[in-house]
């Protein structure tokens, strides 16, 4: 059984580092403040989630993991709403999405 945790730990810990080093690779070669923004979302949510997920499984299930699962939580709460906020202060400041939507 220990070794299962052991194990578990480990993916979830690789996975939630895929995901914060694909997310910040985006953060570098998207073109505009809109890409961006997804890509941060993308670090925020996925990436910290797996690795907090991976400290309670290794943690073992009591308090602590109570207290970890509130980090998530907390951060599925502010992540869009900050990334709303920063979206309409670049919208306000006159930045324009650089990908063009071909219409027929």
């Amino acid at each position: 059984m220990q070794y299962i945790i052991q194990y578990l730990t480990i993916f979830f810990l690789f996975l939630g580092c895929f995901f914060i080093l694909s997310g910040s690779l985006g953060l570098i070669k998207l073109p505009d403040i809109f890409s961006r923004i997804h890509a941060a979302g993308l670090i925020d949510t996925l990436g910290t989630g797996f690795i907090i997920l991976s400290l309670i499984i290794h943690s073992g299930f009591s308090l602590l993991s109570l207290k970890l699962l509130l980090i998530p939580l907390f951060i599925l709460f502010t992540s869009p709403v900050s990334s709303h906020a920063i979206s309409l202060f670049a919208h306000e400041s006159g930045h324009k999405p650089k990908a063009k939507i071909k219409r027929k």
